[in-house]
């Protein structure tokens, strides 16, 4: 399928994939605003606050001036292509930012220059380290109340255990801020107020900051000379250091991860924004500066042209194998199912046929979509390095694989975390009850952290996600965009059942004995507890044939099935592990059937003896407060359950950081808002799950029961 040549618009070395991460109302949409104006996409500047901003074109994210869902757009700067995609900073919406990461080759974490790290920046930047992507850091709002470079400079530091290297430092701060200084030009640049940005001049340092700038430039230097001999050797010899000399090692050490460059501007106010595009084409990597991506061959594939080996390597190559990542998927109302796609190898054209290397299945690519946010320009190819929306797949979900079913390939999935809360559902007509299960699913193939189920016992559908914002903008989306009338019940959390002994010799036998074939199943097991967040394990120690190996992953399969549903009141098991040690078989009755019930038995018989317990979620909460309500405000954290974990000055407002059971936390924001006269703001996050104290887990036990 290969042509002779293929053309590319942009050659790959000069492709940028890059994601705007940071805290919620740190600017990460209005910087994405200004790349758009600076760069020609936009002809005029789209802004959070007034609901204009192109990349939250969802009504729910003009409404609330936050980011929901992340948007891919596409500019060019300095003859880069710069692939683009803006990440929510609302921890309800975390999955969003994990896909972005997986699939991006640097990203731009802003930061607000008043807060400085914040919690989901720090979520945020974990989750960049996991998949070992080069960052650039850009210090915002530096022309506000309190702004100050040098506290959030050395915040990078010490709270993301990161290695920052300031490439620019501020021309003044607050009201007084004009520009920055490149220390590696060692010029300075002034944005003036009355073009909104477009024209910046480069002037001499003045006299009053070249003390600092020379200071600043030094520490960048001695910074860098551990990556790199040749600056050590100038820099000791005292020859003449430029600033080519700079960006060279600069890009290295950052595609390598060693550094992270450091900006500083204003996004609202139009200052600095192009020196950051600079930056961005200068040290963020190119598709080939990072390492291949890899893949596993599917079991069961015969027919592979790869190599006999476990893994593969998909190089950034536009006549390799066609290799892709889907990595969200998202329903368009005009044109249905659109799957956002990272192709890692090879080409391929509007019209082809793929294999879904993880289901097994092959689709057809009907178009593929350049994305500007909501908008979208036909392609007639995909090729190595592009971001890209295609129409046609039906059966693809989240972090499947698309690849040349000639060369099948997984390549590594998705972490999706689990959901905290749930509501439950009731639709209101007839004829909303049959559009229900359509547009859930819908739903829930866009948004992995969504789950949807049935109550079986009282009929009602019970949908789960991440946070009281998560569901709200959910069911609101059902109301709008799919019409769907609905009632919802009051949230509810999602607790969890784990045990805290171990018990030994767990013994069930499953006997049925109706006329012809019986069935026989007997199984003995060890049930013990594992630490927090170790989920599930299953040991087979069986020895002599006792039980046949075909019938042990049915005895599996009948276990985890019962973890679904904890013995206290209901909800799912965690971190246990069970050893199967014993048992026996009849040659005639013995099935895989009866195996997996005996499995099932012995676990909910193991669990009810090893002392089971209610487990909690337990958010970490960060409140911003002004002094003058902070006893209110501890007060109100103590009387809820809350673990005050520190206090801490930033400007003229105190963060207090507490651990808040997330039950104790409905209607937080109104509760706040009536205590600091609307001068507080908080933000929290999944901390873990701890158990429930006797007296409250007694209470939910009943309730769950209708005692």
């Amino acid at each position: 399928m290969v042509k002779e040549t293929l053309k590319r618009e942009v050659p790959l070395s000069m492709v940028r994939n890059i994601g705007i991460m940071a805290h919620i109302d740190a600017g990460k949409t209005t910087t994405t605003e200004r790349i758009l104006y600076y760069t020609g996409k936009n002809y005029k500047i789209g802004e959070v606050d007034e609901g204009s901003a192109t990349m939250d074109w969802m009504v729910q994210e003009q409404e609330r001036g936050i980011t929901i869902t992340s948007a891919a757009t596409t500019c060019n700067w300095r003859e880069c292509q710069i692939n683009i995609i803006d990440t929510p900073g609302h921890v309800d919406f975390t999955v969003e930012v994990e896909r972005a990461l997986r699939v991006l080759d640097g990203a731009v974490a802003v930061f607000d220059a008043v807060a400085g790290v914040e919690p989901q920046t720090e979520t945020v930047w974990r989750q960049a380290d996991v998949y070992n992507v080069p960052r650039i850091c850009f210090i915002n709002k530096m022309d506000r109340m309190g702004a100050n470079f040098s506290r959030t400079f050395s915040m990078i530091s010490e709270r993301l255990d990161a290695n920052p290297v300031a490439v620019q430092i501020p021309i003044g701060e607050e009201a007084n801020f004009v520009g920055c200084i490149d220390l590696l030009e060692m010029k300075a640049l002034l944005w003036s107020e009355d073009d909104k940005g477009s024209q910046w001049s480069v002037e001499s340092i003045s006299e009053g900051m070249k003390g600092v700038a020379e200071a600043a430039r030094h520490d960048l230097i001695e910074a860098l000379s551990n990556f790199d001999d040749a600056i050590t050797e100038k820099y000791l010899l005292e020859e003449e250091i430029t600033a080519q000399d700079l960006r060279s090692v600069l890009r290295r050490a950052t595609v390598g991860g060693k550094v992270v460059p450091v900006l500083c501007g204003s996004s609202l106010k139009n200052k600095g924004v192009q020196a950051l595009l600079d930056a961005i084409v200068d040290y963020l990597p190119s598709p080939l500066d990072i390492l291949a991506a890899e893949g596993t061959i599917p079991s069961g594939s015969k027919h592979s042209k790869h190599q006999d080996s476990s893994t593969v390597e998909c190089p950034p190559d536009d006549l390799a194998p066609f290799t892709a990542l889907a990595f969200k998927i998202m329903t368009d109302p005009y044109v249905g199912k659109l799957t956002y796609c990272r192709v890692y190898s090879g080409h391929l054209y509007k019209g082809s046929t793929v294999l879904n290397a993880t289901k097994g299945s092959k689709e057809r690519i009907g178009r593929i979509l350049e994305m500007h946010a909501n908008h979208r320009d036909d392609k007639e190819i995909m090729m190595a390095g592009d971001i890209v929306a295609v129409i046609g797949l039906k059966d693809t979900a989240t972090g499947d694989t698309l690849c040349d079913p000639l060369y099948p390939v997984v390549l590594e999935a998705l972490h999706i975390p689990e959901p905290v809360m749930h509501v439950a559902l009731e639709p209101k007509t007839k004829d909303d009850q049959n559009k229900l299960g359509k547009v859930l699913m819908a739903l829930s193939d866009e948004d992995p952290t969504f789950k949807v189920r049935t109550d079986h016992e009282t009929g009602q559908t019970i949908i789960s996600g991440m946070g009281e914002l998560h569901l709200e903008v959910l069911v609101d989306r059902m109301i709008r965009e799919f019409g769907i009338n609905v009632n919802v019940g009051k949230p509810q959390v999602a607790y969890r059942e784990t045990i805290t002994t171990a018990v030994d010799k767990v013994e069930a036998r499953y006997i049925r004995q109706s006329g012809g074939r019986g069935q026989y199943g007997h199984v003995v097991v060890n049930v013990e507890p594992l630490a927090p967040g170790e989920g599930y394990i299953f040991e087979d120690k069986i020895s002599g044939g006792v039980i046949p190996k075909e019938y042990i992953p049915a005895v599996d399969a009948g276990i985890y099935d019962a973890l679904s549903s904890g013995v206290l009141a209901g909800y799912p098991m965690v971190d246990l592990k069970v050893t199967l040690i014993d048992g026996s078989y009849h040659e005639v009755d013995s099935s895989e059937i009866a195996f997996k019930i005996a499995g099932s038995m012995a676990l909910k018989e193991g669990v009810k003896r090893a002392k089971p317990v209610l487990l909690e979620p337990i958010m970490s909460v960060e409140v911003v407060t002004p002094e003058e309500y902070m006893g209110e405000v501890l007060g109100d954290l103590s009387s809820k359950r809350g673990k005050i974990e520190g206090m801490l000055q930033r400007g003229s407002s105190q963060v207090i950081t507490s651990l808040v059971p997330l039950s104790e936390m409905f209607g937080y924001a109104t509760d706040l808002r009536s205590r600091t006269q609307g001068r507080a703001m908080y933000t929290m996050q999944l901390h873990s799950y701890q158990p429930v104290p006797q007296t409250i887990a007694a209470e939910i036990v009943a309730r769950v029961r209708g005692e």
